[in-house]
């Protein structure tokens, strides 16, 4: 039998690449199985699951209004809109099982499941729950979560699904094959500095701003931009290599050329530089629920990483706390070898076999 799976997922790449990661642990598991995946218009989705290879369904996305408003007003409607929209792809499709990893697109999907008897798998991202995942917990017991301290109905920790060429990667190994890839030092302390996908302002001006103070304690810096930011850098030819990117397409190589990150606490970030063992200065977001924060603690209590206000990540923070740390191999190591103990890194196939089981038991 080949067995339909159907991923529901989107808005934001921190919803999407779990599901792209549990995605192909599914097909390696079940070979026979046929994956859809279901997003909107206007996510990211669009491109990352084209690049992935797999078809992708679309659904009217469903902001969901915090405050009174006319978008409040106007939600019943597009919700029943959208509900719709995803009862026809159920019907056409016809899964043994949906999965669902919260966004825009995860309320129609869950309900959509609900009303055509669909089993339906839910995982959490985030350390606090989403108002999506907060519903479809509600309608299964089949809940997989990021962080042991979620609190959902039916919750098991599984970890987040992230990709095999992060969860199996050996930093040491790769090291000097990274290092050199960027044009930087084999031997010297480097640091990786990364907002994530869309950058980080406060990222790029305080580490920016502190160029002068890193070349001069001779630390070299890898800084991942984003698309849209740039980072003016004034420099020596004698200095260190201080290298300026938009983007990255193999962030691999960035965490094994770095010894230490500078990082925002999105669940991804997190779990990809917890698993692969990378010590991290984690700046959560000052906006949303706290969840960055959150993310970050079990890591930051267990003493892998670090955890820093936005408002208190300036270049005169990272002048006079950066330099020793990178210089400190054996607080390094030791962080190292913390961090990379506290997360699962497979729960790509954790996730996986949930949905694989839910759509055995309903087959």
């Amino acid at each position: 039998m080949v067995v339909r799976v159907l991923l529901a997922g989107g808005g934001t790449a921190g919803h999407v690449s779990p599901l792209l990661a549990t995605a192909d642990a599914v097909r390696r598991i079940e070979r026979d199985s046929a994956i859809i995946c279901l997003g909107t218009e206007r996510g990211p989705e669009v491109t990352l699951v084209a690049a992935a290879g797999f078809p992708l369904e679309l659904v009217p996305a469903i902001p969901m209004p915090r405050s009174f408003s006319t978008d409040l007003v106007r939600l019943p409607g597009r919700v029943r809109a959208a509900v719709s929209a995803a009862m026809e792809i159920l019907d056409r499709i016809r899964p043994h099982v949906v999965v669902g990893f919260g966004g825009y697109v995860a309320v129609p999907a869950y309900l959509a499941a609900r009303r055509r008897r669909v089993p339906l798998v839910v995982h959490e991202g985030n350390a606090l729950p989403g108002l999506a995942n907060r519903l479809g917990s509600r309608l299964t017991s089949n809940v997989a979560t990021s962080f042991p301290a979620t609190v959902l109905p039916h919750a098991t920790c599984t970890g987040l699904p992230i990709r095999r060429l992060i969860s199996g990667m050996d930093r040491s190994a790769l090291r000097s094959a990274a290092r050199a890839e960027f044009g930087l030092d084999e031997h010297r302390p480097t640091l990786l500095v990364t907002g994530g996908s869309q950058g980080a302002r406060r990222l790029n001006e305080a580490v920016g701003g502190a160029a002068s103070a890193l070349a001069h304690s001779g630390v070299q810096v890898l800084h991942v931009t984003g698309r849209t930011n740039e980072v003016a850098v004034q420099r020596s030819p004698e200095d260190p290599p201080y290298v300026v990117v938009p983007f990255l397409t193999r962030i691999d190589l960035a965490y094994a050329a770095a010894d230490l990150v500078i990082c925002r606490a999105g669940a991804n970030t997190v779990t990809e530089v917890a698993v692969v063992g990378l010590p991290a200065v984690f700046v959560p977001l000052p906006i949303g629920n706290g969840e960055q924060a959150l993310n970050a603690a079990p890591v930051v209590e267990a003493g892998g990483g670090l955890l820093v206000e936005d408002v208190s990540m300036t270049a005169a923070w990272v002048a006079a706390q950066v330099p020793g740390l990178v210089h400190d191999r054996d607080r390094l190591a030791a962080m190292s070898a913390v961090a990379a103990t506290l997360l699962p890194r497979s729960a790509d196939v954790a996730v996986a076999r949930m949905a694989l089981r839910a759509a055995g038991e309903a087959a």
